[in-house]
């Protein structure tokens, strides 16, 4: 059972999707049926998760790493650790810091980059940076990159990240300029060009995410009062930060006809909040998926979302 209400149209033809919502309203399964309908339907396909939980290996029973890793045809998966890409991330930052500097000052470099690693906030930036490389597409081996994102509020933040880091790294330019005693750049500057390469890869990712034409984001959500509430304020901030709302997926619909008491009872709860999704949410594109009487894990419990997903994006195998 599929029902629609406009559909995702153009769903496949994006470069960048992202699924995101509360946690437990099934994003990971939405964002992997769409991977694998994209991929039947000829898209060269990468599913990155973001997500701590990891479930997109329980889904697909084989283990993902932290490295893309072929799943079926023209379907890759991979899990980014924040924990894996904020080493990564502090090795790269040595190795430019060893270029940069003299031999002089390089153990005390180190020992800055050491106690910044362990700051809060350094593991989300170093895992941005590996989904911004994702996202410009420098790995040219994959035509559309689906992200199975953690709960809505830490995926706004990394949304954000562009933002924060253009200023950071503006902030950075101006005082190595006044140190140099220079008004624009100077090319023979090392750390000048660093930055300016790190500003520049920083526009190509903002520019990615805010158009509609390359990137999208996806809210799931399940006919409850919180989901509902959380998707609410994810459109709200989302429309703020430019990124286009690609449309909601509203899971886990109760069947409409049953004879059962209980589940009578809770379809009369759920057509409240159907009814407030659809008073809410009425300009945005969305379907509906059902309950499925069992958990989808496998792909033979995989094939039906994935083939709803299809028939939403208006794409046949």
């Amino acid at each position: 059972m599929l029902l629609t209400t406009g559909g995702l149209p153009g769903l496949f033809e994006r470069e960048v999707l992202f699924f995101g919502g509360k946690g437990g309203v099934g994003k990971t399964t939405c964002a992997a049926a769409t991977a694998l309908a994209a991929s039947r339907a000829g898209r060269k396909v990468l599913l990155v998760s973001t997500d701590p939980a990891h479930s997109t290996s329980d889904i697909f029973e084989r283990p993902i790493g932290p490295e893309p890793v072929p799943l079926l045809p023209n379907l890759w998966g991979l899990e980014i650790d924040a924990a894996t890409e904020s080493a990564r991330y502090v090795r790269e930052v040595k190795d430019r810091v060893r270029v940069l500097f003299g031999h002089s000052i390089l153990k005390e470099a180190y020992k800055q980059i050491d106690l910044a690693a362990s700051m809060p906030g350094a593991e989300e930036v170093a895992l941005f940076d590996r989904m911004g490389g994702l996202i410009r597409g420098e790995d040219t081996r994959f035509d559309l990159i689906v992200f199975d994102t953690a709960p809505t509020g830490h995926t706004l933040r990394l949304v954000k990240m562009p933002e924060l880091m253009d200023a950071w790294i503006r902030a950075l330019t101006r005082s190595r300029r006044a140190m140099l005693g220079v008004e624009g750049d100077d090319k023979e500057d090392p750390i000048l060009v660093s930055l300016r390469d790190r500003f520049d890869r920083l526009q190509t990712l903002r520019a990615r995410l805010m158009s509609g034409r390359t990137t999208a984001f996806v809210l799931v959500l399940i006919p409850e009062r919180l989901p509902i509430e959380e998707t609410a304020r994810a459109i709200a901030q989302l429309d703020d930060t430019g990124v286009k709302v690609g449309g909601l997926v509203v899971n886990r619909v109760l069947p409409a006809e049953t004879s059962d008491a209980f589940l009578q009872a809770r379809r009369a709860q759920e057509r409240v909040y159907l009814d407030e999704i659809a008073a809410r949410f009425g300009t945005r594109p969305r379907i509906f998926l059902p309950q499925y009487p069992r958990d989808v894990y496998g792909l033979a419990s995989l094939g039906p979302v994935a083939e709803a997903m299809a028939a939403a994006a208006g794409v046949s195998r």
